[in-house]
């Protein structure tokens, strides 16, 4: 008989590990959690396009790069049916379990993984032991692997639990680019939603730590931008240009000048450009990468506005035009804290947790936001939890681990979470 996926938590979290994909081309991943799944005998399940309207997607990549990961996860051996289901980037799946009369629970969980090259440093573990990504330029560098394990596991404990109503388990896509949580949450699974869990680890909590639900997490936007001007000869006859990268030193000086505002919080940044082709050629086209955060929606909305305008003003000036698009944003969407308070009162009860925090700042952004905002709009209930891990580096590093002690601490946090409000708590 083959072992449960709790007896085997880190074998998972380490084989899933080993394969990190990019937002909207976590093929093979899918197709690993596919086969989890279907061992467990849920009532439903839907797989990509099934899942959601594939219109309703974020940040799409560029259609080459979704063919390469799809080709990759082929000749890795993921199911040649699902690949198909799949194809186009739609991956992620939804697991459903009925079980009677009684509330509808949400659980969401992310899949994707990080454009970064995981260290081959012996002190770092996964290279150590074996389990290093081996796709080079990508990692799961933000414990995604961990929630993913944590997903299947809690929804194995309750398909083996006395639950009485409706779980639903989302497995979703493309959180690194906010991409993935707008088509779940517009989707028929997210509808009528009673309660609902999301959950991520460490996040500066040590091994033993419980955050009940997260405040304050930043409303945020993606933007790309084009510049365009026209080229020249710098040396010859540089007044007949109108300087693309010029425009981008204005855009990008203006964009860090965004009054603050007196609601709240902003952020903006702008995290990468690219352009021009020789040091005697007048740039005809850039490309930068920005975004704006805000401390509410309605904050970001502000800084999103305020950094188009300077992106487009500065190119004006220059002669240019810009084209600002908005490839994936998210709201502000804090924790329940009658929901919250379940999740305290579990954790304070599991083997192996040692401090319950009730509520803490997230201090970043998540587009899980736009679940918990539909599941508050009709009326239910929804939390955002940590569950701590000792990790040796920040997020988002070439050395990031968790430390493995905390995979059956959030299976456990989860599990008794979902039982107890499908028990009738709050």
């Amino acid at each position: 008989m083959a072992e449960s996926i709790r007896e085997r938590l880190p074998e998972l979290r380490r084989d899933l590990h080993r394969y990190p994909e990019p937002g909207w081309c976590e093929f093979y991943t899918t197709s690993r959690l596919v086969e989890e799944i279907e061992r467990l005998g849920v009532d439903e399940l839907a797989v990509g396009p099934d899942a959601y309207d594939p219109a309703d997607r974020m940040a799409l990549p560029p259609d080459r790069r979704v063919a390469e990961w799809y080709d990759r996860a082929r000749d890795r051996g993921a199911d040649p049916d699902l690949l198909e289901q799949m194809a186009g980037g739609n991956t992620g799946a939804v697991a459903v379990l009925d079980r009677g009369d009684g509330p509808t629970v949400g659980l969401r969980v992310d899949i994707d993984g990080l454009f970064i090259e995981e260290s081959t440093d012996d002190a770092h573990r996964p290279a150590a032991e074996g389990f290093r990504s081996e796709t080079e330029e990508t990692m799961h560098a933000c414990g995604h692997d961990a929630h993913m394990t944590w997903g299947l596991a809690t929804l194995e404990a309750v398909t083996e639990s006395d639950f009485a109503g409706r779980l639903v388990v989302f497995f979703q896509p493309a959180e690194e680019v906010s991409g993935g949580g707008h088509p779940m949450a517009e989707s028929e699974y997210a509808a009528d939603l009673d309660y609902f869990f999301a959950a991520h680890v460490g996040l500066d909590h040590p091994t033993g730590e419980v955050v009940a639900g997260i405040e304050r997490p930043l409303a945020m936007c993606h933007l790309d931008v084009d510049i365009r001007g026209t080229s020249a000869h710098a040396g010859k006859a540089p007044e007949a240009g109108d300087n693309a990268i010029q425009a981008l030193g204005t855009a990008i000086e203006n964009v860090y000048g965004v009054p603050r505002h007196s609601d709240g919080m902003t952020r903006v940044n702008v995290g990468r450009v690219e352009g021009g082709t020789a040091s005697n050629i007048v740039a005809e086209e850039v490309n930068a990468v920005a975004e704006a955060r805000g401390e509410t929606t309605a904050l970001m909305e502000y800084a999103k506005s305020e950094v188009v305008n300077r992106f487009e003003t500065a190119a004006e000036m220059h002669g240019c035009t810009a084209d600002v698009d908005v490839v994936s944003e998210s709201p502000r969407a804090d924790s329940d804290p009658e929901l919250a308070a379940v999740v305290e009162h579990v954790a304070r009860d599991t083997a192996g947790v040692d401090t319950v925090r009730s509520a803490a700042d997230f201090g970043a952004s998540e587009d899980a936001t736009f679940l918990m905002e539909r599941v508050q709009e009709t009326g239910g209930l929804a939390t955002y939890l940590i569950v701590g891990t000792d990790h040796p580096t920040s997020h988002h590093t070439p050395t990031f681990d968790i430390d493995e002690r905390s995979l059956p601490l959030g299976v456990a946090v989860l599990t008794d979470s979902v039982l107890a409000v499908a028990e009738g708590e709050p």
